[in-house]
């Protein structure tokens, strides 16, 4: 009988992890003892996803908020310190900023609008269009802001992130002037050191205000790139892909996640003599369509996987070539016709990019759809599944 299953996604339970945990054996034997308990087939070709948040707290990869300040400060001195384009976040940014400010003297932070990197809004678009306030020209200071704009809440969180940052560097022992704009050389008439704050453009950033003559320019992922007075560090993304663990302290992005995805996989393959691909995975790189927002606040969904998922998926259209290349069969004629043209197209494993057949496929990174999927099939919240087991996913309409 043919399967009749495609693509499954489980979540899978496992311990409270802690600091110092073997965290790749708890990986196997949890995914083991599901697998019995459920129960489900280890294959080749399986994908075992672990969440960031576990490796890192396996790592104890953590920092103070005073061990920031103190990268800050060696970086800027006393230097009035341009706080660029951060996203707007209690988690992920907020506990950051109070580490900034601790080590500045004062902060200017400049917002972008109306929303910031990430799609959180700080105003709705069509009251900005009202305003005739334009966002790629204008500059605007906190009161011209609260006059055009008022007190807007974001619509999730309820919270006015411009008065929330304000306060919260204020609280921080720093004084502060927020500044709105979109041009990153605006910071430049308040400030010539700079600490970069956006995620995905910031090596833009960067050259654009070196360009324009600033003298200090860093972004986060230079803050705590090694341990500060014995911190945890991330020696690729500093300060960036971190969350809240405390009022005081971050969970920074985990390092060295080669080590454990080919330790997982060398460990399934000794107990099961199964070849699974193994990857961790933060963030997934999806947009929500009511808040706005765009997921990827880390700086890649994925810092390590194993070498099978590596690359982009070379997929046909099942439907463009019943409507097209096969359009007079029908039935188990069609059927086999689908079969065979998939068939030669893995037997020669050329990529189809760029032709019509392919067209409405899904254009990214494997490690970038997987992690996607394991990031929605976790959740944010009290699941307790953070490790995810895909199978299928390299299945196709011939298998």
């Amino acid at each position: 009988m043919d399967r009749m299953v495609g693509t499954v996604s489980r979540g899978i339970r496992a311990p409270i992890i802690r600091q110092g945990d073997d965290l790749a054996k708890i990986v196997v034997d949890s995914v083991l003892a599901a697998a019995g308990a459920e129960p489900f087939e280890i294959r080749d070709k399986d994908v075992i996803a672990v969440t960031e948040a576990v490796v890192a707290r396996a790592q104890g990869n953590y920092a103070h908020i005073d061990q920031i300040a103190a990268d800050v400060h060696g970086k800027f001195g006393d230097d009035t310190v341009g706080v660029l384009f951060p996203i707007l976040s209690r988690n992920r940014f907020a506990i950051c900023l109070k580490g900034i400010a601790k080590g500045c003297h004062k902060v200017i932070l400049m917002l972008s609008y109306p929303s910031d990197e990430v799609g959180n809004h700080l105003i709705d678009l069509d009251v900005l269009d009202r305003t005739g306030v334009n966002p790629w020209t204008d500059v605007l200071s906190e009161e011209e802001y609260r006059k055009y704009f008022g007190y807007e809440k974001h619509v999730f969180t309820g919270v006015d992130y411009v008065e929330y940052y304000k306060k919260l560097i204020e609280e921080c022992g720093a004084e502060v002037e927020i500044v709105f704009a979109n041009n990153p050389k605006a910071i430049l008439s308040y400030t010539k050191s700079v600490l970069c704050c956006d995620i995905h453009t910031r090596e833009r950033t960067k050259r654009i205000l070196r360009e324009a003559g600033a003298e200090k320019v860093y972004s986060l992922d230079d803050i705590l790139r090694e341990s500060v007075n014995g911190s945890g560090y991330n020696d690729k993304y500093g300060l960036l892909g971190s969350n809240k663990a405390t009022e005081d302290t971050v969970k920074l992005f985990p390092i060295h996640c080669s080590e454990l995805v080919e330790a997982v996989q060398r460990s399934m393959l000794e107990k099961t003599g199964k070849h699974v691909e193994v990857m961790v995975y933060g963030d997934g790189a999806f947009k929500d369509p009511v808040g706005k927002i765009w997921e990827l606040a880390d700086p890649v969904v994925s810092p390590a996987y194993t070498s099978g998922l590596e690359g982009t998926p070379n997929e046909v259209k099942l439907k463009y070539l019943a409507d097209n290349d096969f359009a007079s069969l029908s039935g188990e004629e069609l059927r086999e016709a689908i079969r065979e043209y998939i068939h030669q197209k893995d037997e020669k494993a050329e990529s189809l990019k760029g032709t019509m057949v392919t067209q409405g496929t899904t254009p990214r990174r494997l490690t970038d759809l997987i992690g996607s999927l394991a990031d929605l099939t976790s959740g944010s919240g009290d699941k307790g599944t953070p490790i995810i087991y895909i199978q299928g996913y390299f299945d196709n309409y011939t298998k």
